[in-house]
């Protein structure tokens, strides 16, 4: 981990665009041609499931180099009793930063928060390969699944306060505003009032293909 100074804290309105273009730098190219996180940082703020108290970012001498944002999320049980969890995500790094520990200060800082809250498990759609070392494990060792009972490979879970899933089978309803990212037209425009950049193919959308279309057990 980096020795540099930073200090963490909640983003204010004078952040947005900036938290919005460390995602579109972060993203960029990497699991898709171009990238819609910034968009989904824009809308997110706005919707029901938000939870601006782990709205945090990382501050370096004055400038912001990273953000994690949550929202509201559930577990329904086959008896149809709710559990209210959360989800994170996005989570970005400013590309000169990355691989110096910001993003796992973050996350840290974040659940310590969350428990705070009352809230004792975090589920999220993610590459294994970034999160287990953050304690997250696969869905299935959770019993947690989709609809279908289907258990995907890039489902993980962690829990805040160990052995709060008591092994009854958990399916997994993640917030509404994941929704407006069906709406390319839109993520379009709001790109365009950024400075251009090329779409282009890299290896890592590949991998980004398998990980979000492979599944352990349906």
């Amino acid at each position: 981990m980096s020795k540099t100074k930073y200090i963490i804290r909640l983003e204010t309105e004078a952040d947005y665009r900036v938290v919005e273009n460390i995602n579109r730098e972060a993203f960029w190219n990497l699991s898709v041609p171009g990238a819609n996180e910034h968009y989904f940082a824009h809308v997110m703020r706005n919707h029901v499931d938000f939870v601006p108290e782990l709205d945090f970012v990382i501050e370096i001498d004055g400038k912001v180099i990273a953000s994690i944002m949550y929202t509201k999320s559930k577990l329904i049980d086959e008896a149809g009793t709710e559990k209210k969890i959360l989800s994170f995500g996005p989570i970005c790094v400013l590309p000169e930063y990355q691989r110096k520990g910001y993003s796992k200060i973050l996350i840290a800082h974040s659940f310590a928060k969350a428990v705070e809250m009352g809230y004792d498990t975090v589920v999220i759609f993610g590459n294994p390969d970034n999160y287990v070392s953050r304690g997250f494990k696969s869905c299935i060792k959770y019993n947690v699944c989709l609809a279908g009972d289907i258990f995907p490979t890039a489902l993980l879970v962690k829990e805040l306060r160990e052995g709060v899933l008591d092994g009854r089978k958990w399916y997994y309803h993640e917030s509404k505003v994941s929704e407006l990212l069906d709406d390319e037209e839109k993520i379009k425009q709001f790109d365009a009032e950024f400075p251009p950049k090329i779409k282009a193919w890299q290896s890592s959308q590949e991998e980004f293909f398998i990980h979000s279309h492979s599944v352990i057990k349906s």
